[in-house]
């Protein structure tokens, strides 16, 4: 049968796309699929191939020729549903990676408590993040020592057995032990609730409760400089607050070690002098906060709230590499400001429009919404198990003109 290799290769290559998590490269995996597929469509197209018991091959006498084409197509489409079903069988865990970018960005700072509009508004609709620092250098935002001594906490849990970890926390998504990320970490609620009474995390739960009142009076500022009601209020029902735990790790590229959760607003304390990555909407930027201030990105419920005119930051904050000692173990401690689990999301109408005639507030406010509203919760599992990072979750939400 007359063969034609070239248009062989072609039906059977598949591109080798890289993949990594836990530093482990797949590219490899997609080049032995290709090469398992030639191997079978050779072995196909020479079928007068006979096997010999002694690892060797006897061939066979000449075949007649004949002017069948090879089924070129069903060739492809087996190397298609070959690498199809390659992906859907990765972990969970593992997933494309983003676009990387080593660009240091730079930080605008807000004043904290009693910030600039201008500033305020100026650093959500351009970067989506930013620097907030007390109006006086002598002071504070947390208590001197609070955060070194929640810190200490935080490590003392990194110590515990895999065992004490999973046994030790509420298992009560996102809360407890995330047992699947590459990286120890921890989700806990505001109280630093455990289900061991030989825990003790007094710094820590203190140290969140007043990082917690940081993040009620940033989105207040921020509600008040965009012209909006305060979503929040002084209602402790309307949100909720998680601290997250993660082991740092040394590495020379930005990573994603844990699920995706949605969030209004993050905070980070300020320790000591350090690099942090971030992941904007144009990709990995890093920056450097001040020691003892808050640095502060703004989440996609942030960014719904506002129709779409504020920038976000689509995960936690990542410590940079090279500034992690291989033998000491590191811990970001990150606030997380959320929605509770019964929420709905929606924009969020103008102060303006609150004490105008219903039917004119509702009809402003349909013209101006880009997002459709939804069920938080359908949106936050969805968002932490899929883990795609080449779509924005976000788009299936928004109103098509």
């Amino acid at each position: 049968m007359l063969t034609h290799p070239t248009r062989v290769s072609k039906a059977l290559f598949i591109p080798c796309v890289q993949f990594s998590s836990s530093h482990l490269h797949y590219q490899h995996t997609y080049t032995h699929i290709s090469r398992l597929q030639m191997a079978s469509s050779s072995s196909h197209l020479n079928h007068h191939q006979l096997p010999n018991i002694h690892d060797g091959a006897t061939a066979a006498p000449p075949p007649t020729p004949s002017f069948t084409h090879p089924n070129t197509t069903a060739k492809s489409e087996t190397a298609a549903d070959a690498l199809f079903h390659l992906f859907h069988r990765l972990p969970p865990n593992l997933s494309l990676p983003t676009r990387r970018s080593s660009v240091v960005a730079s930080l605008p700072t807000v004043s904290f408590p009693a910030g600039s509009c201008d500033d305020l508004i100026s650093a959500a609709t351009e970067f989506g993040y930013f620097n907030l620092a007390s109006n006086d250098d002598s002071d504070t935002i947390i208590p001197s020592g609070l955060a070194e001594a929640a810190e200490s906490d935080s490590l003392a849990l990194l110590e515990l057995s895999e065992e004490e970890k999973e046994s030790s926390f509420p298992k009560n998504w996102p809360l407890g032990y995330e047992t699947e990320s590459e990286t120890p970490s921890f989700c806990l609620d505001a109280d630093c609730s455990t289900e061991s009474s030989e825990l003790k995390l007094s710094s820590l739960r203190e140290f969140t409760r007043s990082l917690e009142k940081v993040g009620l009076k940033t989105v207040e500022m921020l509600a008040r400089a965009l012209g909006l009601e305060n979503p929040f209020g002084n209602d402790s029902t309307r949100f909720s607050t998680l601290m997250w735990l993660n082991q740092g790790v040394p590495d020379d590229k930005p990573a994603i070690t844990n699920g995706f959760y949605p969030f209004v607003v993050c905070l980070q304390y300020q320790i000591r002098e350090q690099k942090y990555w971030l992941l904007s909407e144009s990709g990995w930027v890093s920056v450097s906060p001040r020691v003892n201030s808050v640095l502060v990105t703004l989440g996609d419920i942030a960014q719904v709230w506002r129709s779409g005119k504020l920038k976000r930051v689509r995960y936690r904050p990542v410590v940079c590499s090279g500034q992690l000692d291989g033998a000491r173990k590191s811990v970001t401690m990150t606030l997380m400001l959320t929605l509770r689990m019964d929420s709905m999301v929606s924009p969020l109408k103008d102060i303006s429009d609150v004490d105008k005639e219903e039917e004119y507030a509702e009809k402003h406010d349909e013209e101006g919404r880009v997002f459709r509203s939804f069920c938080f919760e359908d949106y936050a599992w969805r968002v932490y198990h899929e883990r795609l990072f080449f779509k924005d979750p976000l788009d299936r939400y928004k109103i098509k003109t």
